[in-house]
């Protein structure tokens, strides 16, 4: 979302003494979002939305809240696939157990691992 529509957003909520209350749920999670984007220095989130770095807190605070509560719909997961196969190289490769005397036993899949342990138990 675009910052400056996120500062006028809050301005609807400022009081004439320039506090900001009652916020919305809706406009909560917004600003958590939109924090959750920032990748620059707190103090440009702050002065880009209009607010200080007290009602910010604020307002992060309880839409942190909100957001463990449920109240938020959660976004959707996000399954990450790893490539399996003889051209896939890397440190993880399997399962490696330390056994008696220093012995390096390793195992491709847990299958094979339990069947040891069974057969060894």
């Amino acid at each position: 979302m675009d910052l400056s529509i996120l500062k006028k957003k809050m301005s609807t909520y400022r009081t004439e003494g320039g506090y900001i209350k009652n916020v919305s749920d809706e406009l909560l999670m917004e600003v958590l979002q939109a924090w959750e984007a920032w990748s620059g220095p707190a103090n440009g989130f702050y002065g880009a939305i209009g607010v200080n770095q007290k009602k910010m807190a604020s307002i992060i605070g309880k839409a942190k809240k909100l957001k463990r509560e449920g109240h938020f719909p959660v976004e959707e997961f996000k399954e990450i696939k790893v490539a399996e196969g003889p051209g896939v190289s890397g440190p993880c490769q399997g399962i490696e157990i330390s056994w008696d005397n220093g012995k390096l036993i390793r195992f491709p899949g847990v299958d094979q691992l339990v069947e040891f342990l069974k057969k060894v138990a």
